[in-house]
């Protein structure tokens, strides 16, 4: 965004200097990013919170945790095939089950799992489809 501001100088005249305000750290929201927030919104939020926190003791945080951050193919298994038993996150245990998102297509858990790791303070790379693809061919 820009704004014009005026300054006076010695002469009493006003002269203008363009000056850009930027967010900091602010995402570009692409049209793959909303479809996966919309997707995030549609099958994750309930559980994971709008905040992605999770909820302690059930749900995990998708908040820079090495299993949204690390492996891929550990992250797209879990949205294939669920997830259940008790797992420790950042030295807290979570025992609520997650079923499987498998009906969803590759594309769309590409989105969803890229918006994730993109999102909530998180700065990883995102999943494609041919990776999801992968995984999906390999669990069959």
């Amino acid at each position: 965004m820009f704004f014009i501001a005026g300054c006076r100088n010695e002469n009493s005249k006003i002269h203008s200097t363009d000056i850009t305000v930027e967010k900091k750290n602010a995402k570009i929201e692409t049209p793959e990013y909303l479809e996966g927030k919309k997707y995030f919104n549609q099958y994750c939020m309930a559980c994971h919170m709008q905040d992605g926190m999770g909820v302690p003791g059930m749900n995990p945080p998708l908040v820079k945790t090495s299993w949204v951050l690390g492996d891929k193919a550990r992250l797209i298994g879990v949205v294939l095939n669920g997830l259940s038993g008790d797992i420790e996150i950042n030295g807290e245990l979570y025992s609520n089950s997650m079923g499987s998102f498998a009906t969803l297509e590759d594309k769309e858990i590409a989105l969803v799992l890229s918006y994730v790791r993109q999102s909530f303070g998180n700065d990883a790379g995102p999943v494609t489809q041919e990776e999801v693809a992968k995984v999906r061919a390999s669990i069959k």
